[in-house]
């Protein structure tokens, strides 16, 4: 019914032109405002996105939360104009018009790059190229699922991309396009702006190859039309619709359409068109208006689309109060979790049974507490799922065949499935998690990062964390990881050492609304040391005391993961030759930060030799150490050798971290 009523709408030629001009006037006036920034795209594509917005995207201004709403994609984020203009001319509360005049600039919502976090229909954060249309996979996979487990009725929307030349020449367009051509994601629609032209100049500079071919080979349905007739592109919009593949349509437009002796040059991509060719542009385009307004009639055009979005919205929320789904339905998009005891119970029973496994294994053992008590988790691996242990709790395969299954393949594709899980949780109603070994975040570190900024509830799974792994060598053995995550804004990460803590892990990363997890997970079996129960969970103070000093307190030990069994067994030494020693599993240094001075003044006691240790770089350790401290660690790459071995060649035994404790103490 939306889309007979949207294709009776249709805006014609001769009212979209002067709808796509506001674009290209507003979007040249304000990087020439800020005298930075990329004017050539958001004009190039103006028509386009005039088009999309008018007669198919489906979107409510008034209720940008709206959950089936079409989700719109800007993935060459440098044309952040581009999403600024529409935002503002459909009626979205924000940006205002002064907020465009201050376009990148300090405080003002209109960043150099979009930002989620910023403005309301602002889907994702882009800019690093590529990205946004990986996480667009991830919205159109959300959909198809939701839709699996909720129905026509309340999920029945499509992802559409705007990219560019550089998007698709990006790695992680491989990756993403071969997941979304495998999945059969139909509701996927990519728009390229075919306009041949980068920062450094034409596309013939540098690439060659056919990428509509490309496509085509992956899976794709692939069609074209001419990005500056109207009547062409609306029949390309409906081809795309009309098929059960995701489709790319490459869009032949001129990067800087209207500006008079610089448009289809490199000039207008990342740089304002200057005074003169502005007063030119104007002239080309029939525009009149002053810098920053916009025509009433025009205006009222832009307004009247966003008036079809508010019946459609207000039609799909009659059918959700209608519905008997209504409840879980709500509760999944509001991102919270479901009334449950199942960790809780499954920490007892640790407690009751201990499991000397690897955290891997433990992780397995309470994601099969998890996923039954908790629908909407979706777990995937990239392509090691037997050895991250990511599949558990009876939890099917998601496939073209079977969209309510909760467990993807995700094939050798690192970065692809990270951005994919950004772009799931960014859609709401699902809780991605997904696994690879821990130095394999050096692949997907641009997506992690991505998920920080736009503080998204995504839990990677990270096995296979230090030279414990053994034979597998230098290459597979992570030394910088943790160092290196550690040192990124808005993330957790944990690493845990035990069962118990293990599953403490998992319940902190899943009422983690606003920031990703990592948890860094062990390939050999540790021992159970949480053999009583806590009053609550004790992980969530990121570090705290496993074992108090028995003799007066000279030492206290910081460890983490695979090495707080170690420093134990360490710490029995030292108090075997009288040597008071406490031992901390510092589990997650950021969540240790958040506690009060008074109790991170306590474990960090002022009155003992402080010691970190981890099977990793020492680097950042000295924070809690202090100068006077020691720090055990691997500042070199590793070497291959069963994992005993390799812990013995680098000191990492008792005998070993013993002896430097009193040569320290000695010196």
């Amino acid at each position: 019914m939306l889309e007979a009523s949207l294709t009776a709408m249709t805006y014609d030629a001769a009212r979209l032109a002067p709808m796509a001009n506001a674009i290209r006037a507003l979007s040249m006036d304000a990087v020439q405002a800020a005298n930075s920034g990329h004017p050539g795209m958001p004009m190039g594509m103006a028509d386009v996105a005039a088009a999309l917005f008018a007669n198919h995207l489906k979107f409510d201004p008034s209720r940008p939360d709206w959950a089936d709403r079409d989700r719109f994609v800007l993935s060459a984020g440098h044309g952040s104009m581009l999403i600024y203009s529409l935002l503002h001319l459909t009626g979205y509360q924000r940006p205002t018009m002064e907020d465009i005049r201050n376009f990148r600039q300090l405080g003002s919502p209109c960043a150099g790059h979009p930002e989620n976090f910023l403005l309301e229909g602002v889907e994702c954060t882009t800019g690093p190229l590529g990205q946004g249309l990986a996480m667009a996979v991830g919205m159109a996979m959300a959909e198809r699922h939701l839709n699996a487990v909720f129905g026509d009725d309340l999920v029945d929307h499509r992802t559409w991309v705007v990219a560019g030349d550089g998007c698709l020449m990006e790695g992680i367009n491989h990756e993403a396009i071969g997941l979304a051509g495998h999945l059969h994601l139909g509701g996927l629609n990519v728009l390229w702006d075919d306009n041949r032209i980068t920062i450094d100049g034409s596309t013939d500079l540098s690439t060659s190859e056919d990428i509509k071919a490309r496509y085509e080979a992956t899976g794709w349905h692939v069609c074209e039309c001419a990005g500056h007739d109207f009547d062409d592109i609306e029949r390309a919009l409906e081809e795309a619709k009309n098929t059960a593949r995701p489709s790319l349509i490459a869009c032949r437009t001129v990067i800087g359409k209207g500006a008079p002796t610089k448009q289809g040059t490199s000039a207008t991509h990342g740089a304002p068109l200057g005074p003169d060719e502005i007063v030119g542009a104007r002239e080309a385009l029939g525009w009149h208006a002053d810098p920053f307004e916009i025509p009433a009639a025009i205006l009222s055009d832009w307004r009247d689309i966003a008036a079809r979005g508010q019946e459609a919205s207000g039609a799909w929320a009659a059918r959700l109060d209608a519905s008997p789904h209504r409840a879980e339905f709500q509760r999944r998009m509001a991102g919270d979790l479901p009334q449950t005891d199942a960790l809780n119970e499954h920490i007892a029973e640790l407690i009751q049974n201990p499991q000397n496994v690897a955290s891997r294994k433990a992780s397995e053992i309470a994601l099969a507490a998890i996923n039954p008590a908790i629908p909407e988790t979706i777990g995937g691996s990239a392509d090691l799922t037997g050895s991250n242990n990511t599949k558990a709790g009876e939890i099917g395969a998601f496939t073209a065949d079977d969209y309510a299954g909760r467990y993807v393949y995700y094939g050798i594709r690192e970065f692809g499935m990270s951005a994919a899980m950004n772009g799931l949780a960014l859609h709401g109603g699902v809780i991605p998690y997904g696994g690879t070994f821990l130095v394999f975040t050096d692949y997907a570190r641009g997506a992690i990062r991505l998920s920080a900024l736009q503080e998204t509830r995504v839990i990677y799974v990270m096995t296979h964390d230090s030279i414990g792994l053994g034979e597998d060598g230098p290459t597979h053995q992570p030394i910088e990881h943790l160092a290196s995550l550690r040192a990124m804004p808005n993330i957790l990460v944990m690493r845990p050492g035990d069962a118990v803590e293990t599953a403490e892990c998992w319940q902190i990363a899943l009422e983690q609304k606003d920031r990703p997890t990592i948890l860094a997970l062990s390939r050999q079996n540790l021992p159970q040391y949480r053999l009583e129960a806590a009053p609550g969970n004790l992980s969530a103070r990121g570090g705290y005391r496993v074992k108090s000093a028995d003799a007066a307190r000279k030492v206290a030990i910081l460890a983490t993961g695979s090495e707080v069994g170690l420093a134990l067994e360490s710490a029995k030494a030292l108090e075997d030759q009288g040597i008071g020693t406490d031992v901390v599993s510092m589990v997650c240094t950021e969540l240790f930060d958040e506690q009060d001075e008074a109790y991170r003044a306590d474990i960090l006691a002022d009155n003992a030799l402080l010691v970190s240790l981890e099977a990793g770089s020492t680097f950042g350790w000295q924070r809690y150490t202090g100068p006077n401290g020691l720090n055990i660690g691997i500042d070199r790459f590793g070497a291959s050798a069963p994992g005993k071995d390799l812990f013995s060649h680098f000191g990492f035994t008792p005998e070993a971290i013993v002896s430097q404790i009193q040569n320290k103490l000695n010196a």
